[in-house]
């Protein structure tokens, strides 16, 4: 029996013995100098220094696979050593750019993110304008820069002509407006989308090599596995980055082509005036920087763990450029993104963000040289009994946001799974910007881009500067309560419905978009809506506390929404409102569904993460222990290798076990190392070796051999090789590579203990051993924890 055989050979070590041992001299001592040539460059000196520790190498991650959080801490500790261990003032120096080198980089991931920002703020304000007319004096100038000289009447464009000589509509024709801005809609929509299919992706796959023939077929015949495709510069990108910073990795998702077709792209969507924003992909545009600047410095360069600290902090420069918010985006990083956000992170997130702002401030794209978005002054304060209509939109918000999440999620499985949406995505976007125009236009409310019909929205008609806004000339202001703008309340609905319909079927197509505007829009409509009935104070504040409702509803943000609300408006005195308004939106939105969009969008593009929070409240319900996890019997007798008391196997062994890794199709996985000791029969649990460093071992250091060579035998356990090599086989040393103290758990242990270590500790693998004995009885990956985690909450769902 084959199975016989392998188990034979798994405990059996089998020497080669030939007659010529000077000629297998010469032949190791060649080897040995081949192998150290190609570990020096392929493996750090840090990683080098590392190889007579107990935690073993790691070569650069396998694409799609997840981090190795305490290997990542120890690599950091052994740099420091190495460079605090060095004399003289150029190591000193040195010392001191390592210990500063994390505020540098973040200083310029901040100044460069505000430049990225202005650019695309300044152009996507302009492109935006060209559906209605151009710049007589400049076409590169958006209107409100042709016309700053002029206060135009805030959401009527039409009437603009009117009052600034400079702007030139397109034409006079209602039926030609409508026309020309259906038509360049679609142009952007085009544009943008085309743009992010560049940047498509396939992710590596894995699957066992092919042995001639199979089925009577030619081996050549066989195609290469392919993974995932992936849109790179597609939707925010906060799902990703979430599940990057979890400690996983997806490949070429913050590379520089991505940055700049994402800048790109976005401009042209939020032009076409579909229901999204910019505003998520500035956190992805933000994070590539900090991927960028992050690779210039070698102490992130070779460390993911510290280089996902970086990132974190870049995110939040993202969302200070996005809203003007700096503490916002801090908040924001450290609540919705990061999952890792030590003290550190903090005060460099906090200067990241700070820099960011300044940096944007002095440029001043808005022509204000204001950070503040949407500035507002009401002027009057709310009473008790207005805390009953705060409620009201908190639970209207909570509603919007516990459906929205499913109904997205219900249009996203049913539409894109028409071949035609799914293989052409370009056409999806085409179909639902042509519906938006067509929606949208007859609106005056909601022809605007995204930010104006929320500054349009949060007026305060008894102010002098706003009162001749369209809003305010439509709105009842007057002392007769019973006489109401009932065409005005009919747009407020026909506004609201529209916003709300278009942005499930908008969300997740293949443009750079965002969620939090389209969010902020529907909200502000719905409150302005609600403010139509009560006159004792302006509407714009329920417009104000809707728009953060209806946001919380659909992101679950708390702290960071409330802190971003008031850098947003700069009204301080409406913390309060917000505070009630959000908190009741997220728990309406939580006993609706328990996942927020961005969790959402994770399980609908298949990228695995683990919520400690969410993964714990599903295992208590079930009652479960770490045993469920436990691999069948045949997964375990292909990933364990019995080590003999030589510490040798032969190379052909662990080659059929890396081919039986490959057929599993997991990029995670490796081999765990067992051995029996004396006259005991339990074999106890010595190493892991982990999938990549073993293929890098069998393919780099010992290839395979002539049929004039002998066997390659692998020393797993042990002491380094000696200068002096048997003289019976060549002979290969991956004791380096084999983490000697991989963390266990018992079988009988709560299931909550593995995801308390997976999400606190953040480990790749944890080894499972039999209670009482210390037999190794399983091997539990990360991925497989998230995997079985998804099954029950499916389950759950249903």
């Amino acid at each position: 029996m084959i199975e016989d055989e392998e188990t034979a050979t798994e405990r059996t070590a089998l020497i080669y013995h030939v007659a010529n041992d000077r000629r297998l001299s010469t032949l190791q001592h060649e080897h040995d100098v081949e192998a150290r040539s190609i570990i020096s460059s392929a493996v750090t000196k840090e990683e080098q220094q590392m190889a007579g520790s107990t935690v073993g190498e790691r070569l650069p991650y396998n694409d799609y696979t997840t981090i190795d959080w305490l290997h990542d801490l120890v690599k950091d500790s052994y740099r420091f050593r190495a460079i605090q261990a060095q004399k003289g003032l150029r190591y000193n120096l040195y010392s001191m750019f390592e210990a500063c080198s994390g505020w540098i980089a973040v200083i310029i991931i901040g100044s460069l993110t505000a430049c990225v920002a202005f650019v695309v703020d300044v152009a996507e304000a302009t492109v935006s304008d060209w559906k209605l007319g151009y710049c007589t004096k400049n076409p590169l100038l958006s209107r409100e820069a042709c016309c700053e000289d002029k206060t135009p009447l805030l959401g009527a464009r039409s009437e603009l002509a009117d009052k600034c000589e400079h702007f030139q509509i397109w034409t006079e024709s209602y039926a030609g407006s409508f026309a020309i801005y259906v038509g360049m809609a679609l142009a952007f929509g085009v544009i943008s989308s085309s743009a992010t299919m560049l940047t498509k992706r396939t992710l590596p796959a894995v699957a066992p090599e092919s042995n001639g023939k199979t089925n009577g077929a030619d081996s050549s015949s066989d195609q290469a596995p392919v993974g995932k495709a992936m849109y790179m510069a597609a939707g925010s990108g906060i799902p990703e980055i979430k599940t990057i910073l979890s400690g996983f990795v997806i490949p070429n998702f913050l590379d520089l082509k991505v940055l700049l077709v994402k800048a790109f792209g976005a401009v042209f969507a939020v032009a076409t005036g579909m229901c999204l924003g910019k505003e998520g992909p500035f956190v992805h545009i933000s994070t590539c920087i900090g991927y960028i600047v992050g690779n210039w410095f070698p102490k992130y360069q070779e460390n993911g763990r510290k280089l996902r600290e970086l990132l974190s902090a870049a995110c939040a420069s993202g969302l200070s450029v996005a809203f003007g918010a700096p503490i916002g985006g801090v908040l924001f990083s450290y609540e919705e993104i990061s999952t890792y956000f030590p003290r550190r992170v903090l005060w460099r997130a906090f200067l990241c963000s700070l820099f960011a702002a300044i940096i944007l401030k002095a440029l001043n794209p808005t022509g204000t040289g204001k950070l503040v978005l949407f500035e507002t002054n009401y002027g009057t304060d709310y009473e008790p009994i207005h805390y009953l209509i705060f409620v009201v939109l908190g639970v209207a918000g909570g509603i919007w946001g516990g459906l929205f999440c499913k109904l997205n999620f219900l249009w996203s499985k049913w539409f894109r799974s028409y071949p035609i949406i799914k293989n052409y995505p370009v056409f999806e976007v085409f179909l639902v910007v042509l519906v938006t125009t067509l929606l949208q236009f007859p609106n005056p409310l909601t022809r605007e881009p995204g930010d104006i019909i929320i500054k349009n929205l949060l007026v305060d008609c008894n102010s002098d500067i706003s009162s001749n806004s369209w809003v305010c000339l439509n709105e009842d202001t007057g002392p007769d309560i019973g006489k109401v703008n009932w065409g005005f309340v009919g747009w407020l609905i026909y506004g609201t419905l529209t916003k709300l319909v278009l942005t499930i079927i908008t969300f997740g197509c293949k443009v750079p978009s965002g969620v939090i505007i389209p969010a902020l829009d529907a909200g502000a409509l719905f409150g302005r809506l609600i403010g139509q009935s009560i006159t004792s104070i302006s509407p714009g504040i329920f417009a104000m506390v809707g728009a953060a409702a209806f946001l919380a509803g659909v992101s679950r943000m708390t702290l960071s929404l409330a802190v971003i609300m008031f850098e947003l408006t700069g009204q301080l005195e409406y913390i309060v409102p917000h505070m009630i308004a959000i908190l009741v939106a997220k728990w309406v939105a939580d006993a609706i569904s328990e996942e927020g969009v961005y969790d959402l969008a994770q399980t609908v593009l298949g990228h695995p993460f683990l919520d400690p929070d969410l993964a714990i409240s599903i295992v208590r319900k079930h009652n479960l222990l770490v045993e469920v996890l436990i691999p069948p019997k045949q997964t375990m007798e292909e990933i364990t290798v019995h080590v003999p008391p030589t510490n040798k196997v032969p190379r052909s062994m662990l080659k059929r076990k890396l081919d039986q890794l490959h057929a599993r199709g997991l990029m995670d996985a490796g081999l765990v190392l067992v051995q029996t000791h004396g006259d005991s029969a339990v074999p106890l649990l010595q190493g892991y070796l982990s999938e990549s460093e073993l293929e890098f071992g069998l393919s780099k250091l010992c290839p395979p051999q002539s049929a004039e060579q002998p066997e390659f035998m692998i020393r797993l356990l042990g002491q380094l090789v000696d200068d002096d090599p048997s003289p019976e086989a060549l002979e290969v040393d991956l004791t380096p590579f084999v983490d000697r103290t991989p963390l266990t758990i018992c079988a009988k242990a709560p299931l909550e203990y593995a995801v308390e270590m997976f999400s606190k500790l953040g480990l790749r693998y944890l080894c499972v051993t039999e209670e009482g004995t210390g037999r190794l009885v399983g091997v539990i990956i990360k991925k497989r924890l998230v995997g079985y985690l998804e099954h029950l909450k499916e389950g759950h769902d249903e």
